[in-house]
C-alpha cells in the first residue's frame, strides 16, 4: 500500500468550508455550490486509488472541484453540451506555475475608491449616450446594454441589419470621442 494515504472521513470537517468559499465565488448560488462540493467528495471517493500523493489532499480535491465547475458551466451554457471552457496553465521560470483562472482579479475585492470610480464612469457613459441623436442612442442601448438581437432591433425600429450596424458604428465613434473629452 502506498504511503500517501488520504482520509475521506475528515474531508467534510477539514475542507468543506474552503471548497464552499472557492465554489460560491464561481457559481454564486448556495445550493449549486453545495451540490458541486458533494459531487467532488463523491468523485474523490471513487478515485481514491488514483491519488498519487504528488499534491496535498486539498489541492487534489480542488482539482476535482474545478472540473465539476467547468462541467456545470458546460451543461448550462449549451443545450448540447458543446460549450468550451478554457483554462490555461502558466508556467514561468520564477514560479512553480499556476492556472490562469487563479490569476484573475477577485471581482469581490473592490475598494470604496473602485466603486466610486465605476459609478463615475457609468455616469459619464450615460451622459455621453444622452448626447447622441435619439435613434443612435436607442439602437446603442438596445444592442449593447439591453443585449437585444439584431433581428429584434431591426423589427422594432423598422431598419435593415446593415443600417443597424452603420448606426452602431456611428454611436460607438461618437461615444468614444465624448468619453475622450469628458472622462480621460
Amino acid at each position: 500500500m502506498p504511503n500517501h494515504q488520504i482520509d475521506p472521513n475528515n474531508w467534510v470537517k477539514s475542507y468543506s468550508d474552503y471548497l464552499f468559499n472557492y465554489t460560491i465565488t464561481r457559481v454564486n448560488d448556495r445550493d449549486i455550490a453545495q451540490d458541486l462540493i458533494s459531487e467532488t467528495f463523491l468523485a474523490g471517493l471513487k478515485s481514491m486509488a488514483n491519488f498519487k500523493g504528488e499534491a496535498s489532499e486539498r489541492t487534489w480535491l480542488i482539482s476535482i472541484l474545478k472540473r465539476k465547475i467547468i462541467d456545470y458551466y458546460r451543461k448550462i451554457n449549451s443545450n448540447k453540451g458543446k460549450a468550451e471552457v478554457r483554462m490555461g496553465y502558466i508556467n514561468n521560470e520564477d514560479a512553480e506555475g499556476d492556472w490562469l483562472e487563479e490569476r484573475v482579479a477577485d471581482p469581490f475585492d473592490k475598494t470604496a475608491e473602485d466603486t466610486l470610480e465605476n459609478t463615475e464612469l457609468g455616469d459619464a457613459i450615460y451622459d455621453c449616450i444622452d448626447k447622441l441623436p435619439e435613434k443612435q442612442a436607442d439602437v446603442f442601448k438596445m444592442k449593447t446594454i439591453l443585449g437585444y438581437d439584431t433581428e429584434t432591433i431591426c423589427n422594432e425600429l423598422e431598419i435593415t441589419a446593415s443600417n443597424l450596424w452603420v448606426i452602431i458604428h456611428r454611436a460607438r465613434t461618437s461615444l468614444a470621442d465624448c468619453m475622450e473629452e469628458n472622462w480621460f
